[in-house]
């Protein structure tokens, strides 16, 4: 049972990841895209190259090895070998346009918007008050102590809390004598 919980969890984690999310509404906002760059490359992209020439970017190409002959009626070749350059260029152009709505329409206006969010997120933690942690407060606590233990001494009790903090760790831990600094005797 533990072992499936352990599964089912790292698959939660793998899926929330922010990688895995892009991912996929990329490809959703792309499959959406696929019929609206197909028809803006189909009815102006076409029309414009085939006032040049053909009417179809399909029809683009040219012969590697002779002799070539070609279907009056499909473009196919019948005979030789050719090389279909047109429909590439189609393709790229589809990539071009496909990737240009994505980028403008998607990528851009997110990125704004995660900016926004991060900035507005930055300030909240700036505003908001630093917690000093146990260890932190354990520390000012034992200086207060042999501060308060050694009022009247002055350079003595700088010597005290700089020897202290030395066999401490700069504060980390207590030293052999304990949390107050002390060796039990008073």
């Amino acid at each position: 049972m533990s072992e499936k919980q352990g599964v089912l969890t790292g698959f939660k984690t793998f899926l929330m990841r922010g990688n895995v999310v892009e991912l996929a509404v990329a490809v959703v906002v792309g499959a959406a895209f696929t019929k609206i760059v197909n028809t803006v490359v189909e009815g102006v992209i076409n029309p414009v190259v085939g006032s040049i020439g053909p009417k179809d970017l399909e029809h683009y190409q040219f012969c590697l090895q002779s002799p070539c002959t070609f279907d009056d009626k499909t473009g196919a070749a019948v005979d030789g070998i050719t090389i279909k350059w047109g429909s590439v260029l189609s393709a790229s152009l589809t990539f071009l346009i496909t990737a240009a709505v994505v980028y403008f329409l998607m990528i851009v206006p997110m990125n704004k918007l995660k900016e926004r969010l991060d900035a507005k997120d930055a300030a909240e933690a700036a505003a908001a008050p630093v917690e000093k942690t146990e260890l932190e407060l354990l520390t000012e606590i034992r200086d207060a102590l042999l501060a308060g233990r050694h009022d009247g001494d002055g350079p003595a009790n700088a010597a005290v809390l700089a020897a202290q903090r030395k066999v401490s760790g700069n504060g980390d831990r207590p030293g052999p004598e304990g949390p107050s600094g002390a060796s039990g005797q008073r």
